[in-house]
């Protein structure tokens, strides 16, 4: 194997390939001493990434029940060790009794199927979501996506205003993990995701459905399609989805 990528081409010719890869490190999340999770993150936004997974993970109701996040770089990786308060400790308590370490699937470590078919709390009423902004903030994500330009290969979740302007986007190796960051942003910057919309650049999945959910937004749209159970909870929930965005099309799957 060669030292360095090479870019083999169709015609038998090749040529040194200049590529840079995108960060991915095991990063320990602590909540109240306790250790709860092990993701294969980007180390970049961590206390975001720690505020917004304890919220989409039901750990945390409020911003306010996050305190004392510490960012620490380990030998074999980053652990964030954050205090919990509220009604979250009970959950964590009895998840850490299962859960050792798990991917950025949301599934892994869940051992009672019910807990995927809890019912997801009802989106705030909202107005219909003019897709001229969806245009407009697709033609703008790109300027918001450093990591992407530089190696091709990261996940990036961003807030919109209405009418498609982007606040706030985070970037990942992990396409959960990118939308915990921005959630995580969201609650710093003190902004309310049902002001505006989520623009996911990942695959819809149920669990970045449920995680926009979960943060309060009542929009989301993804450049890719959404699976079946994504589908049927966004339903449920009264979220809005949009999917396939492209520049010049995007399909509407649920709501306006």
């Amino acid at each position: 194997m060669p030292d360095n990528p090479i870019e083999v081409r169709k015609d038998g010719s090749s040529a040194p390939a200049e590529r840079s890869w995108v960060p991915e490190v095991p990063v320990a999340l602590e909540f109240n001493g306790l250790s709860y999770a092990v993701m294969m993150a980007t180390p970049s936004d961590l206390d975001d990434f720690a505020r917004g997974f304890a919220l989409t993970e039901g750990l945390a109701k409020t911003p306010a029940d996050i305190a004392d996040i510490a960012v620490v770089e380990v030998e074999k990786g980053w652990i964030v060790r954050a205090q919990l308060s509220g009604l979250g400790i009970e959950k964590l308590t009895e998840r850490v009794r299962t859960r050792v370490a798990e991917s950025s699937c949301g599934l892994c470590g869940i051992e009672n199927l019910e807990a995927v078919s809890t019912p997801l709390p009802p989106v705030a009423a909202h107005a219909a979501l003019d897709p001229q902004a969806i245009f407009a903030a697709l033609g703008k994500l790109r300027d918001h996506q450093p990591l992407t330009k530089q190696t091709g290969a990261a996940h990036a979740a961003a807030f919109c205003t209405p009418d498609g302007m982007i606040l706030h986007a985070r970037e990942d190796v992990g396409r959960h993990n990118a939308m915990d960051k921005l959630v995580g942003a969201l609650a710093t910057a003190g902004q309310d995701a049902a002001d505006g919309f989520i623009l996911s650049s990942a695959r819809c999945s149920y669990e970045i459905v449920e995680k926009a959910v979960r943060a309060g937004a009542t929009r989301l749209v993804t450049i890719s399609l959404p699976t079946s159970m994504a589908v049927d909870r966004a339903k449920a929930a009264g979220l809005s989805l949009w999917c396939l965005a492209r520049d010049d099309s995007v399909i509407c799957v649920n709501g306006a």
